[in-house]
């Protein structure tokens, strides 16, 4: 992810092995890591059994809120692409009852939005 990218606030995939070695603890022992990307200070990942938002606090960033999304509660998504001129898409998730998203995510023009979406499906539909 370039410099540029992560300070637009736009998300570039992360390794599996990278996201292991920093996150591996948060998992449980049946559940495994499909894909995840970064924001300059937030992470993101998706499992076998749901998404995992990791968001640093603070200045140092040295406090961290991690927020579990079961896919099942998951009750809609969108993703938009990019357009010509457009530097990123951008990821919508809608859980429960909720009438505005609970989640917005910005992806660089690196992250294929419809292997995200394949990856949400997936997990949502069953």
């Amino acid at each position: 992810m370039g410099l540029f990218s992560g300070l637009m606030g736009n998300a570039g995939s992360v390794s599996i092995e990278q996201l292991q070695r920093d996150y591996g603890r948060l998992l449980t022992d049946s559940e495994s890591i499909e894909m995840g990307f970064k924001l300059i200070r937030d992470t993101f990942i998706f499992t076998n059994k749901r998404l995992i938002l990791i968001n640093k606090q603070g200045i140092t960033g040295s406090k961290m809120e991690y927020r579990s999304i079961i896919y099942r509660t998951i009750s809609r998504f969108s993703i938009e692409t990019a357009g010509h001129f457009d530097l990123e898409a951008e990821l919508k998730i809608w859980v429960s009852s909720e009438t505005e998203p609970s989640v917005v995510k910005q992806f660089n023009r690196s992250v294929d939005v419809y292997e995200v979406q394949k990856v949400l499906a997936h997990h949502v539909l069953g």
